[in-house]
């Protein structure tokens, strides 16, 4: 049998996996449920998910990434040994070789707890990619050749943004702003101006199904349910798409402030290439309605959305393994 190579996108919010020859296997959220009194592991994944926020007091659902860097070593270790496994993509006899991405501008010691928790799998081999470089290649954007690229990765913990040119990274920032903030920006815009508490998932399914950052209608409303912080039972209220704009645009503008760094610090000749290609957008937080547009306006640039921006990154990890050569000038 022939050991399995294996591309990850372990990211904050979701771990997605994509074999060589299979496509993507495995998505499923980077979360692990464990009962604190006896440390055994009771879930991992979507199931662990469903757990977020429901649990007795003696379970916790940990999320084991934070900012796009492993917070938790031992709990991460857990998680991917576990996905491994409900892939079947080791052996006894066989052991795979591992590509797996990691956010742009971490640090060497980030950047070794990541390698580390791949090797302990059981990986023959282990290969690290910075994300912003494997996204543009899975959003089928050519970076081989002398022009520039540009793509902003909107993820769970981290916004990746780079210019690329000859098969690799010109000019690079990552923002700790992303997913995951705009979805704690909802809760305490909602918290203040109501005295409302909601949890993580009601706030996510806001950002996702209701959100719009460049257009949005103040007739449209939607009706959110949670705790009144003064009486302490249970309230309903009413916001419209207004709020939610203004909830998420502090940090949509850090993320327009860090593009236009990098735009500055570029030379000129990859500026005008940009200027004709424009930008592309993956990760998730590229489905926020309106953001291309916003981007667009404020960076008067063309902004474009990736046809599958959640699956950019593992997709970009299989065009990858199936050119080893890369890999191996990478590594």
């Amino acid at each position: 049998m022939l050991a399995k190579n294996i591309g990850i996108d372990l990211g904050t919010a979701n771990v997605l996996i994509y074999i060589k020859d299979q496509g993507i296997v495995l998505n499923e959220p980077s979360i692990v449920a464990i009962d604190t009194e006896t440390k055994r592991v009771i879930a991992v994944g979507r199931e662990a998910n469903d757990m977020l926020g429901r649990t007795p007091g003696k379970v916790k659902a940990i999320k084991p990434m934070k900012d796009g860097v492993i917070a938790d070593f031992e709990i991460t270790e857990i998680m991917l040994n576990t996905f491994i496994k409900k892939i079947k993509a080791k052996s006894i006899f066989t052991r795979p070789k591992i590509l797996i991405c990691c956010p742009s501008n971490i640090t060497p010691v980030e950047k070794n707890a990541i390698r580390e928790a791949a090797e302990r799998t059981g990986a023959k081999k282990v290969y690290i990619e910075e994300e912003p470089k494997v996204a543009a290649i899975g959003a089928g954007m050519d970076i081989s050749k002398p022009s520039a690229n540009m793509v902003i990765d909107i993820g769970g913990g981290t916004t990746d943004i780079a210019i690329l040119s000859l098969d690799d990274i010109v000019n690079s920032t990552s923002l700790r702003c992303a997913g995951n903030v705009f979805d704690q920006d909802i809760i305490k815009y909602i918290k203040e101006k109501y005295k409302l508490l909601i949890g993580d998932p009601t706030a996510e399914e806001i950002k996702i199904n209701f959100s719009n950052v460049f257009n949005p209608s103040k007739k449209e409303t939607r009706e959110i349910k949670g705790r009144n912080l003064v009486t302490g039972l249970p309230h309903t209220i009413t916001i419209t798409q207004d709020e939610i704009r203004d909830a998420l645009k502090e940090s949509i503008y850090k993320i327009i402030k860090a593009t236009t760094n990098v735009l500055e610090q570029t030379p000129p000749e990859l500026s005008a290439d940009i200027v004709d290609k424009g930008i592309v957008l993956t990760g998730g937080g590229a489905m926020i309605a309106g953001l291309p547009e916003l981007l667009s306006k404020e960076l008067e640039v063309p902004v474009f959305i990736a046809d599958d921006p959640l699956t950019c990154v593992a997709n970009g990890t299989g065009v990858l393994l199936e050119n080893p050569e890369k890999l191996e000038v990478s590594d």
